[in-house]
Formats: structure tokens, C-alpha cells, sequence
């Protein structure tokens, strides 16, 4: 398999742990197993636009270093967000179990265990006096809307106000009718602000807000005007994050020092997706789909007569309905006659935001109500319509359209028990931009049911991670990559928490090298798939203690068999190593006739204990420098020398 030019080809060595690796060049490179806890995968960018650094030079220094520094100013930054949101009381919802329990039951669907999680997950948060900042991501028509209507239940029940921020007027309409629905049999007050309002209307709900007579308000951008105001302000929930520009962003920031905030997306923006993995904010998953759910067929192709002509007829056929997206006002009446003309037994009409309010709506009505079946329109359905009979889209020039955003419109379809299909219209392959291909193939690979947090991650790294606190889109992350940023920010924080100046130079953490000169890998015939023995090694050199090395060795007797010899080698060395780590020895060599122990910077080990051994033992011990102990032994068998050298680190730790 390749990994950034490189082609791993096996597991090399019959005494020792080398994986080799052969670059496009034909050139080798040798990398001990024990080294695979710090070689990780390259996300922050492009493969092709990767960084790369001639071994032997200081290019890498220079980067890393670089980095690090800038990395020591995210950290406090961190720190002092960590800092203020602990030291911030936020208000804590008491929660009515018998009301709670009486609104839940009108939802008509069972939940699923991931929305279960969630909804626990929010009114925990709700209920603490920490304010709520929760990413819930969920594919399209997962049930993110009941986790959202369940906290505005929460908030408003206790007598405060719920502002539910979406993209579109047509969501806001959507979300309206259903929250009323929802709300009717409770003194709850729901309104809807957005531009199909009149301004009698506007002005009413506005001042309603301002007095506290509305409890839940539903809206577009207009819910961030400055004349806009909340009479008690307890709940903020944003519905698809990505589509809001940043001034709308710096506003929704200044009201997260105030109120509990709940963001929900299918594919979180990766800046968004970064906070949360980095623990800024919490995040819940929902990647279970609704009972009876079938997966979105999904083709990428060029445009022909005859396949969109056959996708038509198989949807108008079974009684469904038809998206065709084309996302340029200019020439959609052009679109609209070819459709016209290749299927004549479709009814068609247009749809997009150029249109009067009120045309519009009544266009998007009748669509939902199966007055026609095939509707020509913009990205203006990208978030919200729910028309469970329509099945089939067809998104002309894909290519143009980014990974959340072409996600976002195929999950417009497939939302009933129906197979629904999705065909993304493209230019020739080699007219596109590397990137365009990119996105087209991970939507079309990734197809399955709650796919959208793995697209969100191939977002990561196709279009880079993003600062987590600066403006910048790519900035260290891509110098470096997107794991390796990570691990060094978390280990920066973690210093600065415990009072210590983080010492970043060394990083990652050394793995002790250990060389016992004995067969200790996982063999071929045990484990066939290279692959599947190089996550495995990786997971062995990475356990951090003796009991999750235990039970990787259950799993692996459970799936593969019983261990070979040498196998369980592997894991003894590794047990060994974790010992060796813990007292920062960098170095074991140990033969037949004795060997040597190399200690490094900072040993956890009392001077007084090396020399008792020097003087106890001078025919077994000494110092050949400053930082290495001398071993003679006789230890013919692998036992006989990992006995022996757990027993010297005992005693260097723990004397008797």
C-alpha cells in the first residue's frame, strides 16, 4: 500500500523487528518496529503539495522547530480558553423528569443507541453549571433534529428563550412547521424569522423577543441583526456551521461567553472538526442510521443523454420524485428545455433564491406536496427539504461543488425505506484540478450510512486542518501534519497544567530501542496481510501499559490462534520496553555473553542504586562513560536475558 510516495513492502528480518520501506526512487529504508509509535500518517494537506525532507539534512529540524514555537503560543491560548471556560458559571437547567419524559413520547420513531448518547450527552451539559459548547455530528436525516428538540424542550420549560440558527429561509420554514407540531401541546411559543415574513410580522416577533413572549425562535442570518434582542437568552442551537461566513461566526463566539451552545452538521468545516478532536469542544456522533435506511447509490460520470434520461424514468416510474441541481441562474432556463426535451414525461419546474419569497414557496410546496415531479434548482435544497418520495438527484458540474456541500445535497434523497440514487455530473478527469477528482471519489467511495464524520476527515485533509485559534487555513499543521501537531499541542498543554515549561524538542517521546538479538515479529504465516501486521505492530509499540498489552494479545490469540514463538517475543520486549520507559532508558543491547543498558537525559533512577551494583557486583557491572552500564553474562536463551533484565531494572527502581 502507498503512504506519501512510499511503498511498504514487508516485515523484513528474522532476529530483528524492520519494516521495510522502498520510496518511488527504488531507494530502501529499514525502520525498526520499535520506532513505528512515532511514525504516523501525513493529514494536513495535499500529498502532492506535502513537505518533503532529504534524510541527513536539517530541513526537518528547521520545520519541526519552527513549529514547536508556535505551538508553545497555541497551547497558553488553549490554556487560558480551558481557563476561562472553567472559571465561567454557566446556568444549570434543572430538569423535569415527568414533563421531559411526556414531551420524549411524542417523538414517532425509536431512537437510535447513538442518538441516545447524544440527547444524554446534551442534557448533561445542559445541567452542569460549565455552559454548554457540544458539536453533534450525524449524517443527513439521522435524528440530529430531535437531539436540537429536545434541548430547546429543556431550556424552554425553565422559562427560557431558544434561538435556532439555520442557512436557509427554506429550513427555517421546514424546522418552523415541525417544532410547532412538535410544541403544539405545550405553552411553548415558536416563530419563524426570515425573509418570507412581511414586515408587520418581523417586527412583531422581534419585539416579542425582546420581551420574553416568544420561547423558541427559528431563523435565518436575520437572527443576527443588531436590532434583534432576547429577553432571557438561554440556548443557542446552529444547524450546519459551514455555511456561516465569519462575521456570523465572531457574533455566534461573543454569545457562547454567555449561553449553552449546540452545533449540529452532518460534515463539520475542518477547523470545527479539529477544536473537537483536540478537546476545545466536546462532540457526539451519530453514525447509526434510522430503522430500515438503505445506503445512496452514488455514480460520478459525465453528462449523457441517455444515462439522465434512464435515471428519470426509473424514479418517475416507481411514483418518485427528481432533484436535477444546476447551481447557475444565468443558463437555467437552457437546463430546463434540454431536461424538457430528453424526458418528456417529466413535469418540470424551476427553483432558486432569485425568485420572489412567495413564488418560491409556493414552487417548494407543491414540490413536497407531488404536484410535479422533477425540480430544476440551485444549492438552494443543499439543507432541510425533506421529501421522502424524492430519490434520485443529479448534481451537474460536481466538480464545482465542495465535499460537505455535495454530501450535504446527496443526503436530500434517500430518506425513506427506498433505494435512492445520486449521479454526479463531471467534466472529463483530466480537465479537473486534483483536488475536484479528490472530493468526487471520496463521495463516491464513501457511500455508506453515516459517512459524513469520514468525509468530514477527508475534508481534514484535502483542504488542511486550519489553525484552531488563528485565522490562518494551514499555517504549522501543514509543516508538519495534522497527527504529529496534535500530539505535541496535547503534550504542551498537559506541561503548562502541571506548572512546567514544556520541553518540546524531544518530541515524540522516544521509544526505548530494545535489541535482544532473538526472533521477535509477527511471521508471515500467522498473520498473511501486510498491512493488517503493520497496524498491529503499531498497536503493540503504542500500548501504554501492561493491560492494554494483555489484551491485545487476547484479541490476536482470539482471531489468529494461538501465538508463535516469536510472536510472543514481541510482546514480551514490549512489556520489557514499557518497564525500560518508565526509568528513561533509551537504549538495551543484551547478547548471549552479556550487553548494555544506555540511560537517557533525566533517569528515574537514584545514583546510589548504580553504584550499590558497581560494588556489590564489579565482575557483573560497570560504567563504560557517563551514561551506559556494562552487563557480563552468560545468557544463552531469550528467557534467561529478559529474565535478567527485568530483574535489573527492578533492581535499579525498586532495590531490595
Amino acid at each position: 500500500g502507498r503512504y506519501q510516495g512510499l511503498t511498504i513492502l514487508d516485515i523484513d528480518g528474522e532476529k530483528s523487528e524492520f519494516l521495510t520501506i522502498l520510496y518511488a526512487g527504488g531507494d530502501k529504508l529499514y525502520v525498526p518496529v520499535h520506532a513505528l509509535n512515532f511514525v504516523s500518517r501525513y493529514l494536513g494537506g495535499p500529498p502532492d503539495k506535502a513537505p518533503l525532507h532529504r534524510l541527513g539534512s536539517d530541513q526537518w529540524e528547521k520545520a519541526r522547530k519552527k513549529a514547536i514555537g508556535k505551538i508553545r503560543d497555541v497551547a497558553a491560548d488553549l490554556l487560558d480558553l480551558y481557563a476561562r471556560r472553567a472559571a465561567r458559571i454557566g446556568q444549570s437547567f434543572a430538569l423535569n423528569e415527568a414533563e421531559y419524559r411526556d414531551f420524549a413520547t411524542g417523538f414517532p420513531f425509536e431512537l437510535t443507541p447513538d442518538q441516545e448518547n447524544a440527547i444524554d450527552a446534551v442534557i448533561e451539559d445542559m445541567t452542569s453549571i460549565q455552559p454548554m459548547d457540544r458539536l453533534v455530528c450525524g449524517d443527513v436525516g439521522f435524528g440530529k433534529t430531535e437531539v436540537a428538540m429536545r434541548a430547546a424542550f429543556v431550556c424552554a420549560n425553565q422559562g427560557k428563550q431558544v434561538a435556532l440558527l439555520v442557512p436557509t429561509t427554506l429550513l427555517a420554514e421546514q424546522h418552523g412547521k415541525n417544532f410547532e407540531d412538535r410544541f403544539a401541546d405545550w405553552p411553548i411559543k415558536v416563530e419563524v424569522l426570515s425573509r418570507f415574513k412581511s414586515k408587520g410580522d418581523t417586527s412583531r416577533i422581534i419585539a416579542q423577543l425582546q420581551s420574553g413572549h416568544v420561547d423558541i425562535v427559528i431563523g435565518t442570518h436575520k437572527l443576527l441583526q443588531s436590532g434583534v434582542k432576547f429577553g432571557d437568552l438561554g440556548l443557542v442551537i446552529i444547524d450546519e456551521e459551514h455555511r456561516f461566513g465569519v462575521r456570523h461566526k465572531e457574533m455566534l463566539k461573543a454569545l457562547r461567553a454567555e449561553v449553552d451552545v449546540l452545533t449540529l452538521t452532518a460534515t463539520p468545516i475542518p477547523r470545527t472538526l479539529n477544536m473537537a478532536m483536540g478537546g476545545i469542544r466536546e462532540l457526539s456522533l451519530i453514525t447509526t442510521p434510522p430503522h430500515d435506511r438503505l445506503s445512496i447509490k452514488t455514480f460520478v460520470t459525465q453528462w449523457n443523454d441517455s444515462t439522465i434520461r434512464e435515471a428519470c424514468l426509473r424514479e418517475i416510474k416507481r411514483g418518485g420524485q427528481i432533484y436535477f441541481v444546476h447551481n447557475a441562474v444565468s443558463d437555467i432556463e437552457k437546463v430546463a428545455a434540454r431536461i424538457t426535451k430528453l424526458v418528456p414525461e417529466a413535469s418540470l419546474q424551476i427553483g432558486h433564491g432569485q425568485m420572489r419569497e412567495r413564488q418560491l414557496e409556493q414552487v417548494m410546496l407543491d414540490f413536497h406536496h407531488r404536484r410535479f415531479n422533477l425540480l430544476l434548482c440551485t444549492t438552494i435544497i443543499e439543507s432541510g427539504i425533506d421529501v421522502p418520495t424524492a430519490n434520485t438527484i443529479i448534481i451537474n458540474r460536481a466538480d464545482r461543488f465542495g465535499l460537505a456541500q455535495l454530501h450535504q445535497l446527496r443526503g436530500r434523497v434517500g430518506r425513506s425505506h427506498h433505494r435512492a440514487y445520486a449521479y454526479l455530473i463531471a467534466p472529463p478527469v483530466r480537465t479537473l484540478t486534483a483536488d475536484a477528482v479528490k472530493r468526487l471519489e471520496a463521495i463516491e467511495s464513501l457511500e455508506d450510512l453515516g459517512a459524513g464524520f469520514t468525509l468530514a476527515t477527508h475534508d481534514l485533509e484535502i483542504r488542511g486542518a486550519g489553525e484552531l485559534l488563528g485565522d490562518d487555513q494551514s499555517g504549522q499543521i501543514h509543516e508538519i501534519g495534522f497527527t504529529l501537531y496534535m500530539d505535541l499541542l496535547e503534550r504542551a498543554v498537559t506541561s503548562l497544567k502541571s506548572g512546567t515549561e514544556p520541553d518540546l524538542g524531544d518530541l515524540p517521546a522516544r521509544s526505548t530501542e530494545i535489541e535482544l538479538h532473538i526472533p521477535a515479529i509477527l511471521p508471515e504465516d500467522y498473520i498473511p496481510d501486510v498491512h493488517l501486521r503493520l497496524i498491529l505492530y503499531k498497536r503493540i509499540t503504542s500500548a501504554v501499559d501492561k493491560d492494554e498489552l494483555r489484551e491485545l494479545k487476547v484479541e490476536m490469540i482470539d482471531r489468529f490462534g494461538l501465538l508463535p514463538e516469536a510472536a510472543g517475543r514481541l510482546f514480551d520486549i514490549a512489556g520489557l520496553r514499557l518497564d525500560a520507559q518508565r526509568a528513561d532508558i533509551c537504549k538495551i543491547d543484551c547478547s548471549e555473553n552479556g550487553g548494555r543498558v544506555v540511560f537517557g537525559a533525566s533517569p528515574k533512577i537514584d545514583p546510589d542504586r548504580v553504584i550499590g551494583l558497581l560494588q556489590k557486583e564489579p565482575q557483573t557491572y560497570r560504567m563504560s562513560n557517563a551514561d551506559t552500564l556494562r552487563f557480563t553474562a552468560d545468557l544463552p536463551s531469550a528467557d534467561q536475558r529478559l529474565k535478567f533484565l527485568h530483574k535489573l531494572i527492578s533492581r535499579l527502581v525498586d532495590p531490595a
